[in-house]
């Protein structure tokens, strides 16, 4: 393509040899190339034009160049047309130039190539004067003079008549025929034949005869039957497009920018266009403005309601605004000059108005959506057309009853659009209709009434069920289509009508025909997406935003009157707008909620639904985060929001279905955040609140009838819930949501853990599972107090399905299911009552007895699928649905709560009384208000006490059958307390108080098996574990459940009467624990006051030292749980003053530490920390709170060591030690009339009594854990540290290496756990306290050492004594057990022996053991394993100690430093010997033991063997010299190491630490060292007694 650029310089050189023969080549290819036609033909242009160019530079010859076009010419056939063409290009260029010599060289070129280029192109082309000097033509000017004359009659001259020929007389005649009165009979036919008589004798044009006709149609419009015709017949005479024409031309003839075209032209075209006289589509064009110019406007208009918008939401300052105004002004001057007027409008209208929708809407379809209608005239037009349409329809089914209403006379015209008969004609045309109107239906307020009207009768129609499948789905059809009508038209219109409240509420006559569903999708779409599919809509959605703010601004509680006006308004037209800003302020300032609730009355029934909408909507908002930013709180936009919710749901008449829906679908999704609102919801409507900050007044109250809760119960007096709470059970039966909300709810508790917390904060998980559990109790008591029987009963499935099928957990479903057993058996009652007239209060109790027996036998068959089989060996399920299905108002009568309200109802009737200004009218009213409310309260309490009684004398007779205790007693108060009492002691506030009465019931209703003692223990023995578990609100409950078990033992304590008349004579108090049965029980076997007392003070401290810890484990839920517990618990507890003190140094020290840290529990800290300083005055010295008298304990010390005891033993074993126990100390009391010995002896049973929970079930108890509490007891009690630290070198620590070390460890290594043991010790970061424990413990083991000797002999021989008084009614009983205990519990005994007091384990223990030997030789009997054993041992070791403290002989302390001389080598060097064979066997026998049972006599005589092999024959105890005894003592020391690790390993290690912890400073150490030795010579004394003791009972034997 070398063409393109230009020919070579060495082709022009060497033309003739290939210069020539080159550019032809070039030629032939160029013109061969047709892949690319207009590329090759500018190509072969240029290729031309470069020959040409270098002929007239002169570098090649004209003949050169006309021979080689010659040739070239043959290529194409347009090629002399292409070389024209380059001519006229050069004849330009040429012309231009100065140079003659290029000119002649172009003339020249032109001459030669005359005869290639024909001279008609040539003469079309070029320049007039080069086609002279070429001499085509002769003179350039005549040729100029002849072009303009053939352009003048070709272009410009009209073919027309001479106006000179045309006859005006014809013209006159013409419009005289077609004016005259066409109302006789004449016809178009007949003025048509005078009109062509008129053309033909006048010489008429026939185009404008038809103009005339046209224009005489304009001013006749009314004889459209004459003219129609008439054209259409004149029409065959012309050509078709004529008509169209002449329209036309009349239309461009107003096209000047201020015409106006008249509305007669339009209409005319109309009629013709319905009669199909002209085609629209050629009649269009003539139209101005153009289609172009029409999008354009539209968009302009978009963009300046935007712009509007923009200003509006833009902040301007005042400054600023006068400047805006004066632009402004300016702008609307500029705008005066008007337009010419649209005349596509302008026809469209005219169409519209004949009734010509088919051509109407394919004009619509041309422009812009509603850019037709948004002209008023055409919205008008098409509005009346749809009057006309629907008319006979409205009048059979949409006038309402009562109204006259104006008819519509038809359009006098065939071709308009059939009326419609019935709904389905409305799918036809009017739907269609609408729809073209958009929200411009606002202009015609009548027609949009309507329309609506017809809606509501189509829906009643539609709900009705007696249509035919067919017929059904049509209606579905049109259905929807009233739908789409609603959405697109009747909801946009009336966001365009001026405030009019009334087609609100004519709107809503329709909308609430509809599902909520279709209503929440309809306020969806108007709310989000038809604001921006119209500029009008956008600048009305901007303006309402702008008078939102406007009002809400000024809005206080105040001028909530004149601004609810404003708000009232403004909602009427455009809801959705206004009630989303409303709520956006709402979450941000919560104060606004009262005004804005205040000021919502004056809205439409729509509006109300709009806003119950938003709320959705608002709440659902996905971008909002429902949690804060520290992820432990939820949001307070989501707090704000359900406020609101609660307030405006109770004061207006919104409907909740939607709401209640939402909830219950995110609690399926599993988010509980929502639940917020129900909880609000629930509480605004139906006045029932949940609040754990409730008083014990007010919890009492609670505990009454309805009335009783409603006037004391509650913190807000919620008064006039009736109607509000109808409502919200009529929304919650209507749409099924009772039960699956409960459901939900229940199931979501769980969830809220397992599920929905994974990622977030503790505290917030906590959070959420109180709102989710407390919203679930506050919905149940909603529904159990407003649904009636026969719903309530319906609805809610029978316990084993709510459990197994919908896996409700128990707690939850026992609550939904107690108000139906109430009703249940209540309605029987009634039944059975007017049955039988009998008015007997003993006939009434029968039939209630037999009422609920037929209700609740079937609940008891279901229970038992709740639990595995074994659960019921211990507690009957007949026990678990009665406590399970009783409430506090079954159980006593708040007297003081009905006394109470009565006293303040008589108080505001002197009030009234007293009060001068009040008219006497009101007076009356509000008198006769109070003696009504009286009577009322009088009336319930006296209905509340038969039913107690009935209730109580029920259960007097279930009593004996509550429990079987087919295991032990400790396993049955496990069970108790496992699936009753600590499920639903965290359940509620009023759960919690139900379930410390009902176990003071059980105890007062003396139930067989029951262990009030246990069940106490086990309640304040190891609190961390609960405490730890709970949630914030759980653990509020959980220690008003202490508190109240507190109160009854407070009581019980306070006063010896009170305690022998309810706790005396009961088997509650028995501190025999045997497997099943009661004997009456003889006086001994009952735990004495002054005992009690001391079990009660164990209970104090066992609570101290787990707040202690809690308070220490520097975790976020141990330190608030244990604070709110604490907090609830301080009317009762610390009484004691060392415990409040160590208490109130921990708390200080959280309020130190916490300060910065966590607000929240420094919070806590501080509000406890200052509650418990004011009640330091109330606290007691311990001295004060139980008499410390430790002689006395001796009674019991012997026949304790004969009892078995450990967490391991056999019931039956350990029962049979604590009766001999007891017989025993009676012999001796009788004897030798001592008082004190009686008082001791039960002290050991009442802690016998008293095992942990965990121990029970075996997990996290251990043993070492109990001994160690029972030291810290001591020890926090000031008692004995320094007998501790004298009489045992290295107790502590051995228990605590032994702790660590596991008791599987082989015995040998035991040997040297002393050392070892006091090694981790000192590893172990020490306080003070500590290491000044083990600096006196290395100093005076040799002190110890011969204390030791001393009443490890005394220990002995009593030992000795004791073995043989058994009395033979217990070797009965207890002859295989003993074998295993010594096996089992023997293990444990020796660990257990710190229980009582701090006095070394070491010394107790051996002589214990002897005995449980010798035992062993003569009984042997089959285990029944339990954990009673426990107490028991500990209770026996624990006196074990205290009688060895107090044994030693009233030697001078002299002599026991001579002894301690003499014995100390020797000692050692036996022990260890000793220690050593002892531990391999022991290990045999564990072993063995933990195989099997069976293996238990050979363990038995292996021990045998041992004791008579190794022990310093226990036989000769008594006459032992106390030089022997440290043997025994060393040795034991040892064993006690190896047992008390047992199950417990790293338990005993924490414990230890604890103990530490709690035990004073130095000082205090000191102070303890003086006060034992005083106790030590008092207790020689009481060793001798306790020898005596012994004695007399071995008589006896």
């Amino acid at each position: 393509m070398a063409a393109a650029g230009a020919l070579p310089a060495e082709w022009i050189k060497n033309w003739e040899k290939s210069g020539k023969s080159e550019f032809l080549q070039l030629c032939r290819t160029l013109s061969e190339n047709k892949s690319h036609e207009n590329v090759t033909f500018r190509d072969i242009q240029q290729a031309l034009y470069e020959l040409a160019n270098h002929v007239v530079k002169g570098n090649l010859k004209h003949d050169q160049a006309s021979n080689v076009l010659s040739d070239v010419i043959e290529f194409r056939d347009d090629m002399s047309s292409i070389l024209a063409d380059v001519f006229c290009i050069l004849d330009i260029e040429t012309s231009c130039l100065e140079e003659k010599s290029k000119r002649d060289h172009f003339t020249q070129l032109v001459l030669a190539c005359l005869y290639l280029v024909s001279d008609t192109v040539l003469k079309e082309r070029l320049d007039p004067e080069t086609l002279e000097s070429l001499g085509l033509i002769k003179q350039s000017q005549q040729f100029n003079q002849k072009s303009v004359k053939i352009k003048t009659k070709l272009f410009y001259k009209q073919q027309k008549f001479n106006l000179l020929r045309e006859e005006n007389e014809g013209y006159a005649k013409l419009i005289a025929e077609l004016g005259q009165d066409l109302s006789g009979n004449i016809t178009s036919d007949l003025i048509l034949e005078n009109i062509k008589s008129l053309i033909g004798c006048f010489n008429l044009d026939p185009n404008r005869v038809l103009d005339i006709i046209l224009e005489v149609y304009e001013c006749r419009p009314e004889y459209d039957e004459f003219f129609v015709p008439l054209i259409e017949s004149y029409m065959y005479m012309c050509e078709p497009q004529t008509l169209c024409h002449i329209l036309g031309f009349k239309f461009k003839f107003y096209q000047e920018p201020n015409g106006e075209t008249p509305s007669s032209l339009y209409r005319v075209a109309a009629v013709l266009l319905q009669h199909n006289l002209i085609d629209l589509e050629d009649l269009y064009v003539h139209l101005l403005p153009v289609d172009n110019a029409i999008l354009e406007e539209h968009k302009r208009e978009i963009v300046e309601a935007k712009q509007i918008v923009r200003k509006l939401t833009m902040v301007v300052l005042s400054s600023e605004k006068t400047e805006e105004k004066e632009k402004e002004k300016d702008k609307e001057e500029e705008k005066t000059e008007k337009p010419p007027d649209n005349q596509k409008l302008g026809l469209l209208e005219a169409l519209l108005k004949v009734g010509d929708w088919q051509h109407a809407q394919s004009i619509m379809d041309q422009m812009p959506p509603f850019y037709a209608t948004s002209h008023k005239p055409i919205a008008i037009a098409l509005c009346q057309l749809v009057h006309v349409t629907i008319e006979p329809l409205y009048r059979r089914v949409g006038v309402p009853k009562g109204a006259k209403g104006s008819p519509i006379s038809n359009l006098q015209n065939k071709r308009a659009p059939k009326q419609a008969e019935s709904f389905e004609d409305l799918r036809k045309e009017v739907f269609n209709m609408l729809c073209y109107l958009g929200p411009h239906l606002s202009h015609d307020p009548i027609l949009f009434a309507k329309v609506v009207r017809l809606g509501k009768a189509f829906m009643k129609e539609f709900q009705s069920d007696g249509n035919k499948q067919e017929d059904k789905e049509k209606m579905e059809i049109l259905f929807s289509c009233l739908l789409n009508i609603t959405d697109q038209v009747l909801l946009p219109s009336l966001t365009l009508m001026d405030c009019n409240a009334c087609m609100s509420e004519e709107l809503w006559g329709m909308f609430k025909t509809f599902p909520y569903q279709y209503r929440y999708r309809l306020y969806g779409q108007w709310k989000n997406e038809t604001y921006n599919s119209h500029p009008l809509l956008v600048k009305v959605k901007a303006q309402t935003i702008d008078r939102a703010k406007y009002i809400m601004k000024r809005l206080t509680k105040e001028n909530v009157k004149p601004s609810g006006r404003q708000i009232g308004k403004l909602s009427h037209s455009n809801p959705t707008i206004l009630f989303d800003y409303i709520l956006s302020q709402i979450q941000k300032y919560d104060n606004l909620i009262t005004p804005v609730v205040d000021s919502l009355k004056y809205l439409t029934s729509l509006n109300y639904d709009v806003l119950a909408y938003c709320i959705i909507e608002a709440l659902a908002n996905p971008e909002k985060e429902r949690m804060k930013h520290d992820d432990t709180t939820i949001s307070s936009w989501l707090q704000s929001l359900a406020s609101f919710c609660g307030a405006v749901f109770r004061k207006y008449p919104i409907e909740l279905a939607g709401l209640l829906q939402y909830v219950a679908n995110q609690l399926k999704a599993g988010k509980s955040f929502d639940l917020l609102i129900l909880k609000e919801v629930v509480q605004k409507m139906a006045g029932i609140e949940i609040t754990e900050e409730m008083t014990m007044e007010q919890l009492e109250a609670m505990t009454g009838g309805e009335q009783l809760k409603a006037e004391g119960g509650y913190f807000g007096q919620i008064r006039n819930t009736k109607k509000s709470s109808q409502r919200l059970k009529d929304a919650l039966l209507d749409h099924d949501l009772a039960l699956p909300l409960c459901l939900l709810m229940a199931q979501q508790r769980n969830g809220v853990i397992f599920q929905e917390g994974g990622e977030k904060h503790l505290k917030l998980v906590g959070k959420l599972y109180d709102q989710c559990h407390d919203t679930l109790v506050q919905f149940g008591g909603f529904l159990a107090s407003n649904l009636s029987t026969e719903d309530y009963i319906k609805r809610v499935p029978s316990i084993d399905v709510l459990c197994n099928e919908f896996h409700t957990p128990h707690d939850a479903a026992f609550f939904l299911s107690r108000p139906m057993y109430a009703h249940h058996i209540s309605s029987k009652y009634d039944e059975l009552k007017k049955a039988e007239k009998g008015n007997k209060q003993q006939h009434k109790v029968h039939k209630y007895i037999t009422s609920c027996e037929v209700v609740m036998a079937p609940v008891h068959d279901a229970v038992i699928s709740l639990h595995l089989p074994k659960v019921w060996d211990d507690i009957s399920p007949q026990f678990y649905a009665t406590f399970w299905s009783l409430t506090m108002y079954d159980l006593a009568v708040p007297h003081n709560s009905y006394d109470r309200e009565v006293n303040k109802l008589k108080v505001q009737m002197k009030a009234i009384d007293d009060n001068q200004e009040m008219p006497p009218n009101k007076k009356k009213k509000e008198k006769e208000r109070c003696t009504a409310l009286q009577d009322k309260l009088l009336e319930e309490e006296k209905k509340q006490l038969e039913h107690v009684q009935r209730v109580l004398q029920r259960l007097k007779l279930e009593k004996d059958n509550w429990l079987l205790a087919k295991s032990t007693k400790n396993e049955t108060i496990t069970k108790f307390l496992q699936l009753c009492i600590f499920p639903r002691c965290i359940f509620s506030a009023i759960d919690a108080v139900y379930c410390a009465h009902f176990v003071e019931l059980v105890h007062q209703q003396k139930t067989p098996n029951f262990s009030t003692l246990l069940c106490y223990d086990r309640v304040f023995s190891d609190i961390i574990y609960t405490v730890a578990s709970c949630t914030e609100n759980e653990a509020s409950r959980y220690g008003r459940f202490l508190c109240c078990m507190l109160e009854t033992v407070t009581r019980w304590h306070s006063d010896r009467n009170i305690y022998e008349k309810e706790c005396g004579n009961y088997p509650g108090f028995l501190t025999i624990l045997r497997a099943t049965g009661f004997d009456g029980g003889n006086k001994a076997d009952q735990l004495d006051y002054e005992n009690f007392r001391h079990v009660v003070h164990k209970w104090h401290y066992k609570l101290t030292k787990a707040s202690v810890h809690c308070l220490e484990t520097g975790e976020y839920t141990h330190i608030r749980n244990i604070l709110i517990v604490l907090t609830k618990i301080l009317p009762w507890y610390p009484k004691v003053l060392n415990l409040g003190q160590a208490l109130e140094r921990r708390v200080h020290k959280i309020c130190q530490e916490e300060k910065e840290k966590r607000p929240d529990l420094y919070a806590l800290a501080m509000g406890y920390s200052g509650q418990l300083k004011s009640r330091k005055p109330y606290m007691v010295p311990e001295n004060e709170f139980h008499h410390k008298d430790p002689p006395a304990r001796n009674a019991v010390a012997a026949t304790v060591q004969n009892g078995p005891g450990g967490a391991g033993l056999p019931a039956s074993l350990t029962i049979n030690a604590a009766k001999l126990e007891e017989s025993t100390a009676e012999e001796t009391v009788d004897k030798l009339k001592e008082k004190t010995q009686g008082a001791v002896k039960v002290i050991n049973k009442a802690a016998n009594a008293t095992p942990k929970v965990t121990t029970s079930n075996g997990n996290s108890a251990s043993n070492s854990k109990i001994i160690k509490e029972k030291d810290d007891k001591e020890k926090s009690g000031k008692e004995k540290d320094k007998e501790k630290k004298e009489k045992t070198p290295a107790a502590i620590p051995e228990a605590k290496a032994l702790g660590k070390d596991g008791k599987d460890k082989p015995k040998e290594e035991r040997a040297n756990k002393d050392d070892k043991s006091r090694e981790t010790k000192e590893k172990t970061p020490k306080s003070d306290k500590e290491k000044e424990k083990a600096k006196k413990e290395e100093k005076t083991p040799k002190d110890e050492k011969s204390k030791t000797v001393v009443t490890n002999a005394e220990s002995k021989f009593a030992a000795e004594k004791e073995r043989e008084k058994e009395p033979s009614r217990e070797r009965d009983v207890a002859k295989d057990m003993k074998s295993k205990e010594n096996i089992k519990g023997g293990e444990k005994l020796s660990v257990a022996g710190s229980l009582k007091s701090p006095v070394p384990r070491s010394e107790t223990s051996e002589s214990e053991r002897e005995q449980k030997r010798r035992k062993v030789d003569t009984h042997s009997s089959p285990s029944h394993s339990s954990t009673v054993k426990d107490n028991l041992c500990e209770l026996k070791d624990s006196s074990a100690k205290h009688y060895i403290n107090h044994t030693t002989p009233a030697l001078s302390k002299s002599k026991e430093r001579e002894v301690d001389k003499k014995d100390l080598d020797k000692s050692r060097e036996r022990s260890r010997e000793r220690e050593k064979k002892d531990e391999k066997d022991r290990k045999d026998r564990k072993r063995d033991h933990s195989n099997s049972d069976r293996e238990v006599p050979q363990d038995s005589t292996k021990r045998r063997k041992e004791e008579n092999g190794t022990t310093g024959s226990s036989k000769h105890s008594k006459s032992e010299s106390p030089s022997d005894s440290p043997r025994s003592n060393e040795k034991e020391k040892e064993k006690n190491k190896s047992k008390s690790s047992g199950k417990e390993k790293g338990d005993s290690v924490k414990t230890e630490k604890m103990e530490k912890s709690s035990s004073g400073s130095k000082k205090e150490s000191r102070h303890d060292k003086e006060k034992t030795e005083k106790k030590e010579k008092r207790d020689s004394a009481g060793g001798k007694e306790e020898k005596k003791h012994h004695k007399s009972s071995d008589k006896h034997r």
